[in-house]
C-alpha cells in the first residue's frame, strides 16, 4: 500500500462522510473520482477500496438495496470516536486543497516543513497489518546509525512528527523511533505475534509526549495567569488535564503524567505563565531550572 493509494482511500471516506445518511451512487462516486483524479473508477476498483477501507481504517461502506446508495453510517460517530481516523481524514482535507489551489493561492497560505518521515508512513501501516518484522536503519542525534530488527505494533503522532512505537529484538524491550531519523526500512517477510490487548493509547497514557516512563504517574498542580489560562483551557498539555479551581486572574490545573524533560520544558515554554504548586519534587526541580537560567542571563549581562 503506497502514499497515493493510501489518500484515495481517504478520499472516498471523505466523500461518503460528506454526503451523510443519504449515501451516493455509484455513478455520482465515479463521476466525483474522474474530476478528481483523471481516469475511470470501475466497480470492481471500486468494491476493493471498499475491503480495503474496512481492513485498514475498520470504516464500513454500506450499500443501501433499495435506493443503490453506498454510505457510511453514523458517520459523525465514526469520527468522534476514532481520534487517529479523524487525524487521517482532516490532514488530508487540509493537503488536497492545498494541493488543487495551489495556483490560485500562490503567496497566501503558508505551512511548516513539518519532518516527519511520511516516506515510511505508508511502508510501516502495511507492515502492521500484517504483523510482518521490520529492519530498519536508525540514528539518535549525535549517535551513528545502526541496523535493527522491530516488530512494528503501532504508529504516534505527537508534536508534529510520526512515531513508531515497537518490540525492538537487540534491546528486548517495547521502543520508541522517529520516523524522521530512520536512513532506511526493508519489510521482511518475517512475522510476529502481536502482544494480546495491546493498546498504544493505554501505553502512554501517563506519559508527556513519547517517552515510555517505568514509573507511575503522579498529579502534578499548577496555576495559570491571565491569558495563559484562556490557552490551556484551549489546547491542555495533557488528556488528564482537569480545571480544580479558579479565582480573580487565575485558574488552578491538575494533570496526571510520569514527569520528564519534556513536561519540563513545557511548563518553562509558559514562561511567568504558569506556576507549579505541587508536588514538591516537580516544583523544587522547576525551581532550580529557573535559578540556573536567571543566573545564565545574569552573568552575561555584564558581558
Amino acid at each position: 500500500m503506497g502514499p497515493g493509494l493510501l489518500n484515495k482511500y481517504i478520499w472516498l471516506v471523505r466523500k461518503l462522510l460528506a454526503a451523510g445518511d443519504r449515501g451516493l451512487t455509484l455513478g455520482e462516486i465515479s463521476e466525483a473520482w474522474s474530476e478528481r483524479f483523471s481516469s475511470d473508477y470501475p466497480r470492481r476498483t471500486f468494491n476493493n477500496h471498499r475491503e480495503a477501507v474496512e481492513e485498514v481504517f475498520g470504516i464500513t461502506i454500506e450499500c443501501n438495496r433499495s435506493t443503490n446508495r453506498y454510505l457510511i453510517r453514523h458517520g459523525e460517530d465514526v469520527m468522534d470516536t476514532d481520534a487517529g481516523i479523524a487525524w487521517l481524514i482532516d490532514t488530508f482535507t487540509v493537503n488536497e486543497i492545498l494541493s488543487l489551489g495551489k495556483e490560485r493561492l500562490s503567496g497566501r497560505v503558508s505551512v511548516e516543513d513539518i519532518p516527519s518521515g511520511r516516506k515510511f508512513l505508508a511502508p510501516l501501516m502495511n507492515a502492521m497489518q500484517h504483523d510482518r518484522v521490520l529492519s530498519m536503519v536508525y540514528g539518535k542525534y549525535g549517535e551513528e546509525p545502526r541496523t535493527y530488527r522491530i516488530h512494528p505494533y503501532a504508529v504516534k503522532e505527537s508534536d508534529q512528527r510520526w512515531y513508531l512505537v515497537g518490540y525492538s529484538e537487540e534491546r528486548k524491550a517495547c521502543r520508541v523511533y522517529a520516523l524522521d531519523r530512520i536512513s532506511s526500512m526493508n519489510v521482511l517477510d518475517e512475522t510476529f505475534r502481536m502482544p494480546e490487548n495491546f493498546d498504544v493509547d493505554e501505553l502512554f497514557a501517563t506519559a508527556f509526549g513519547t517517552y515510555i516512563s517505568d514509573t507511575p504517574g503522579i498529579t502534578i498542580e499548577f496555576k495559570a495567569f491571565g491569558k495563559e489560562i484562556s490557552y490551556i483551557r484551549d489546547l491542555p498539555l495533557h488528556k488528564s488535564q482537569r480545571e480544580t479551581a479558579a479565582g480573580d486572574g487565575f485558574s488552578v490545573f491538575s494533570i496526571f503524567v510520569s514527569p520528564n524533560t519534556n513536561l519540563y520544558l513545557e511548563f518553562l515554554g509558559h514562561g511567568a505563565g504558569i506556576e507549579v504548586l505541587s508536588p514538591p519534587e516537580v516544583r523544587n526541580t522547576m525551581a532550580d531550572l529557573t535559578r540556573k537560567m536567571s543566573a545564565l542571563y545574569d552573568k552575561n549581562r555584564s558581558l
